[in-house]
């Protein structure tokens, strides 16, 4: 039986907030990323996270992005390698205290938005990234996109590395996500996204917007918590998976697809 990761970014808002729905997608996923005030998030929302992941048994990730609120992380910013490396110190330390308060270890850091895109072709932000993640622990997991320059970085530092692929986003020839700024970039139909995830789970290739087979590895499989019909589509996806014999489950440190 196929084995793969089903993660879901988390903790994605301030102040007053339903938890709600996030706790229904947490009875479905299997590892949540948790964004780490830079993006999204604030210490209220990070705790209430973190305890309702743990009551769900659902591995912990930090999840950080570029210090930019209002544009929700999803804008570029030109940063150094350096700057990179601190400001992913910094929010992997801010989650790992209520981790620590809670007596929980983290499993993973998966960059959030832009500094992930970015650092999926940038060969220098992606080994800034990796260092920063080693040097608070070689044994937490990255997630990188599959077979970009982040996901090379991690492997070459000696990280366990998860390769993650999308099942709401569609993929360039290159193996890269169509950027937000195009049309077709959301895939909005979940029969159609289903169907892409299974294909990439099953054959490892994904077909572009280009009708191009680009090959691929699938450990891990990002879906958003913040869709409209979030909830529903995560049923939906692990109820499809369970019939192709396709079995949810976190990731094994030093493991992927099985």
């Amino acid at each position: 039986m196929l084995q793969v990761d089903l993660n879901c970014d988390m903790g994605e808002s301030f102040g007053r907030y339903k938890l709600s729905e996030q706790k229904d997608i947490l009875t479905y996923v299997s590892s949540a990323n948790i964004a780490c005030g830079f993006h999204a998030g604030d210490p209220t929302v990070m705790r209430e996270t973190v305890q309702l992941a743990i009551e769900n048994d659902v591995k912990i990730g930090a999840h950080p992005g570029l210090p930019d609120l209002n544009g929700f992380g999803r804008r570029e910013m030109a940063i150094t390698a350096q700057q990179a490396y601190d400001i992913v110190v910094y929010q992997i330390g801010a989650l790992n205290g209520f981790l620590a308060s809670f007596n929980e270890r983290m499993q993973h850091v998966k960059p959030h938005g832009a500094l992930y895109n970015m650092a999926a072709n940038d060969q220098e932000l992606a080994t800034a990234i990796a260092q920063a993640i080693y040097d608070i622990s070689p044994r937490l997991v990255l997630y990188a996109l599959s077979g970009s320059e982040l996901a090379k970085a991690g492997e070459k530092m000696g990280l366990p590395t998860a390769h993650e692929v999308f099942a709401d986003r569609t993929y360039q020839s290159d193996g890269t996500l169509t950027s937000r700024k195009e049309n077709n970039a959301l895939i909005t139909d979940r029969e159609q996204a289903v169907s892409q995830v299974i294909k990439m789970v099953t054959e490892g290739k994904v077909i572009s917007t280009q009708k191009i087979a680009v090959p691929l590895k699938a450990d891990t499989i990002c879906i958003h918590g913040d869709g409209e019909h979030a909830v529903d589509f995560a049923a939906y996806i692990t109820d499809s998976f369970q019939k192709h014999n396709i079995q949810i489950a976190a990731i094994q440190k030093g493991e992927g697809n099985k």
